[in-house]
């Protein structure tokens, strides 16, 4: 397979995943949902990785936990999928977690109690705004498709931009 062909197989699979992904998120209220409850359960997931036991033993002086292993295979996984939308994610994730730091040295937060309430919070959002929309969530049918709805709104924000992906 030629270089120029890869690369519009993956331009084909990311199109055909964000379509698939779209078709749920349709009316307008659940995209609204979707800005501000997808942004926050990706936060969320980043602190529930982040606060797992690490072993001391592989990494952990150097700073290395889940949180950067799980970050590090979603970001092979947005590397496959669309090289420009995997740069979107290192940004994203970088938010993270220089969020997560500042909540952990400068507020008097439990980031643990903090992160899992707003998570119970925004799947309920979730779930409220599908049942607007009248569809399931996609991920009930595949589990990327956790993956795929950060994408999804790094699509809409890079189709502003005029960047393609």
């Amino acid at each position: 397979m030629s270089q120029a062909t890869h690369r519009n197989a993956k331009a084909r699979r990311i199109d055909a995943l964000l379509a698939q992904y779209g078709d749920s998120h349709q009316h307008p209220n659940n995209k609204l949902i979707h800005w501000l409850c997808v942004p926050a359960i990706t936060w969320c997931v980043f602190v529930g990785f982040y606060l797992l036991p690490y072993p001391s033993g592989l990494g952990a002086q150097m700073g290395l936990n889940w949180m950067w292993v799980a970050y590090g295979a979603a970001l092979l996984y947005y590397l496959v999928l669309s090289t420009k939308l995997a740069v979107g994610f290192v940004v994203v994730a970088g938010l993270c977690v220089a969020s997560i730091n500042w909540l952990e040295t400068t507020q008097s937060v439990n980031l643990g109690l903090f992160a899992a309430g707003v998570f119970v919070v925004a799947w309920i959002g979730q779930f409220i705004g599908h049942k607007i929309e009248g569809k399931k969530p996609s991920f009930l049918q595949d589990i990327q498709f956790l993956l795929i709805g950060p994408a999804w709104l790094l699509a809409f924000v890079y189709r502003k931009l005029g960047i393609g992906f």
